[in-house]
């Protein structure tokens, strides 16, 4: 055999090897995703070992509140930041998050101080505010919004699931299931987030605590009326009687047509809000880019008399546009 033939099948079994690789990583990382999705958070917590009892304090976060030491200006945004993080899934203490949120600035401002120090160059009250502002984007600014991201996607997920939710629990009454039983079917049907959330009313319920105060407590949690009017409308039929099945049928109805409105004003909305986006974020995108790659430029404007109040000013605007196009687009329905 000549030597280009062996050349060309030693091409040809490259190829196949590669192939072979590929299909075998793509077939493996699509299993583990079809397998995390057919599980919630709060079955793989208690599958790795977990009792449901510390489950269910890490879930609710109820050791990992906010510390009464605060000063009384803080306990407001600080509870407004638990919940946030508590719709984003993330069961780390609060306390922890909001020391190492409040560190994370001062440590890169410490750093980029050091470094420019380092190589010769001056500080001045310019350059401290723009690496200090520069700190505050990306050390405060950037997580806060990933995690306001998050929430506010598991929240949309939420109430896209409940409607999904209502038809389970409702065909589990009519297959002869107590209320109970049918709820305790959605902890394990149901992906997350809203698998994980019914589970923490059955373990609530399991633990001594009344269905209505457990359900409620989830409603309160995630602040969506949808589980308001569910939490009703279980108290009613308690308290007067009637077919629970027919009545949350109906409710799942309304809720998947007040979701249709509200899908509706957001296609209407959507240039809008796209363009509140782009305006929001493109300027301090812009800014960071501008600043990595050509850091001279900004630091050798800072050396200006006129920086600091033209930066003061640019950031009073900045906020107050951001503001002002905030509630341009934030439409209730």
């Amino acid at each position: 055999m000549s030597s280009d033939w062996i050349r060309v099948l030693a091409l040809i079994s490259v190829f196949a090897a590669v192939l072979l690789a590929v299909e075998v990583l793509v077939t493996a990382v699509s299993t583990s995703r079809s397998k995390g999705r057919a599980i919630n958070l709060r079955l793989r917590m208690i599958n790795s070992g977990r009792s449901r009892e510390e489950t269910l304090n890490l879930l609710r976060r109820r050791d990992n509140s906010v510390p009464d030491t605060l000063p009384a200006w803080l306990i407001g945004p600080a509870r407004r930041f638990e919940k946030m993080v508590m719709a984003a899934g993330i069961t780390t203490a609060t306390s922890q998050l909001m020391i190492g949120l409040l560190l994370a600035p001062f440590v890169l401002l410490g750093i980029m101080v050091l470094v420019l120090l380092a190589l010769g160059s001056p500080m001045n009250m310019g350059r401290l505010l723009l690496l200090a502002t520069i700190s505050g984007l990306v050390g405060l600014a950037l997580p806060l919004y990933v995690l306001s991201f998050r929430a506010t996607r598991m929240r949309k997920k939420m109430e896209e699931q409940f409607p999904v939710a209502l038809d389970v629990f409702v065909r589990g009454l009519r297959a002869g299931h107590p209320v109970a039983a049918a709820l305790d079917l959605l902890t394990v049907e149901m992906p997350d987030p809203i698998g994980s959330q019914f589970g923490l009313v059955v373990d609530e319920v399991t633990y001594g605590a009344d269905l209505r105060d457990a359900l409620h407590n989830m409603a309160e949690r995630w602040d969506l009326d949808d589980m308001r009017m569910f939490v009703v409308s279980l108290a009613v039929q308690s308290e007067t009687g009637g077919n629970l099945a027919e009545i949350l049928e109906n409710l799942s109805k309304v809720i998947r047509d007040r979701a249709s409105m509200m899908m509706k004003v957001r296609a209407l909305s959507s240039e809008g809000r796209m363009t509140s986006y782009m305006l929001t974020a493109l300027p301090i995108l812009t800014f960071l880019l501008l600043f990595t790659a050509n850091p001279r430029f900004f630091l050798d404007v800072a050396d200006s008399r006129a920086f600091v109040p033209g930066f003061v000013g640019l950031a009073v605007l900045y906020t107050i546009g951001f503001v002002m196009i905030r509630r341009m687009v934030d439409l209730k329905v």
